[in-house]
């Protein structure tokens, strides 16, 4: 009798499976709507207390799963293009011959102590979370630490959890990142930055359990190749940024030449360039890209790569990522789905409900999971804190949290399962920027992801005996 595997689809097969669940749910679930009042900063936030269900709100249409895709793309218009812009960007840097010769540079200088390339990685990609809120930001770092950890005979889901775990613990345990705890603050009404010394000490703990997690796996497949989550699982065909390198830590690389040098100045410039201005003039992805397409110019000049090779390697590599463009329109199209059907109102206020039966520390801990379940509903920070904090903020009072615990709570629930939901478009882009399954990534982050409940629910429980405020 032959025995019938089964097959994990494809992420895209199940990001549309989620549209068309979404749509059930809206049949199945009453449409519902909080009230909502314009701040002094000019966003609309929840009224507590407004809920009301609205049965007058019209069903979606049959083919509400299909319109919800274009609509999907259309609202993540920045981000895809932002994906094709760094593809076609990173193409040209490579066909320069830089990105091959720094790496051959780092493999010479620390090739014996990959470990310092783990943990110092995974802290510096914290750190600008934590602070500036960086997360589609880090596009340009995937191709470059695929190159890297291939060379050393890891893997690519190595690459890829560098930056997604500092990403995700930069949020979670995020010091004064402004897109969620300095807005979440400010909507609770406590002072901006307010509790910073615990949010600092939980950073020292988050950070090593990231780094341990990364590198463990990274030692487990520089023993055993075989052990790669990946191992059965090729690059897209024709990726420039996937494929990366051979795999070999003896791999022969170009020497660093003065015009690659040059090359890699205006490269760094361009990131404090960008830093500054996401910093000091609220700059978001049109700027950055912006930025990035001066890059290519300057790269192509200074390389003296002729304009119809710089089109033709632009074009190459922004093609390359068509995938991963495509990946996160379907995935905003949940989102489009459940919104069309009134029911994230419906969800929040069903799920925080229950939480005013418990005692004060379990209130704190449901807070951390419903905020982590809302995140996959509602996949941006300062939404989600827009909509959940004029309602928890109320509702810790009520239970005999603090609101500085509140925020704690939401910030755990939003920045941790940043790096598990695949709503979110920072996720999703750089698994298909890397040609990593869901599926495999899933087997790699969910133990993680259960340490990080145990901890984060800790910490949460001490937050509230020792009356963190």
């Amino acid at each position: 009798m032959t025995r019938i595997r089964f097959k994990v689809p494809h992420t895209l097969v199940i990001l549309f499976g989620m549209v068309i669940l979404a749509q059930l749910f809206s049949y199945l679930l009453p449409a519902g709507s909080f009230d909502r009042v314009e701040n002094a900063a000019g966003r609309f936030q929840v009224v507590p207390g407004s809920f009301k269900f609205t049965p007058e709100a019209p069903a979606l249409s049959p083919w509400a799963s299909l319109t919800a895709i274009p609509k999907g793309f259309s609202g993540a218009h920045e981000i895809i293009f932002f994906v094709f812009i760094i593809g076609g960007a990173f193409a040209v840097l490579k066909a320069t011959g830089a990105v091959d010769a720094v790496v051959g540079v780092l493999l010479r200088r620390w090739g014996n102590q990959p470990f310092w390339l783990v943990a110092g990685g995974t802290t510096l990609f914290a750190i600008g979370s934590s602070t500036i809120g960086f997360g589609e930001e880090y596009f340009p770092f995937v191709p470059v630490l695929i190159t890297l950890a291939l060379a050393l005979g890891y893997d690519k889901i190595t690459a890829v959890a560098i930056i997604m775990l500092g990403y995700g613990i930069g949020y979670g345990a995020a010091n004064i990142n402004p897109f969620n705890v300095i807005l979440a603050q400010d909507i609770a009404g406590l002072q901006p930055a307010s509790g910073l010394w615990y949010r600092l000490v939980l950073m020292v703990v988050f950070l090593p359990m990231g780094i341990h997690h990364v590198w463990s796996y990274a030692k487990k497949v520089g023993r055993d190749p075989a052990a790669s989550l990946v191992a059965d699982v090729s690059s897209p065909e024709g990726s420039s940024i996937a494929s990366g390198g051979d795999g070999k830590a003896g791999a022969d690389h170009p020497p660093l030449t003065t015009t690659h040098k040059l090359i890699l100045a205006v490269v760094g410039i361009s990131q404090i360039v960008l830093v500054y201005g996401l910093s000091q003039w609220h700059w978001y992805l049109v700027e950055m890209q912006a930025v990035f397409v001066a890059l290519v110019v300057m790269i192509a000049i200074i390389a003296r790569m002729s304009p119809d090779r710089t089109a033709v390697e632009f074009g190459a590599g922004a093609a390359s990522l068509t995938s991963t463009a495509l990946l996160i329109g379907v995935a905003r199209g949940i989102q489009v789905v459940l919104d069309e059907g009134g029911i994230v109102d419906t969800l929040v206020h069903a799920i925080s409900v229950p939480l005013q039966e418990f005692p004060a520390p379990l209130s704190a801990v449901g807070m951390f999971f419903v905020q982590g379940l809302v995140n996959f509903f509602i996949p941006s920070g300062s939404g989600q804190a827009y909509v959940t904090m004029p309602i928890m903020a109320p509702l810790a009072d009520l239970v005999g949290v603090s609101r500085q615990v509140a925020v704690l709570a939401f910030q755990f629930g939003d920045g941790f399962s940043n790096i598990l939901v695949p709503t979110q478009a920072v996720l999703v882009g750089a698994l298909a920027m890397a040609g990593i399954p869901y599926d495999r990534w899933l087997r790699f982050i969910l133990p993680f992801m259960v340490k990080i409940a145990i901890v984060g629910s800790i910490a949460l429980a001490v937050a509230v005996w020792i009356g963190y405020a």
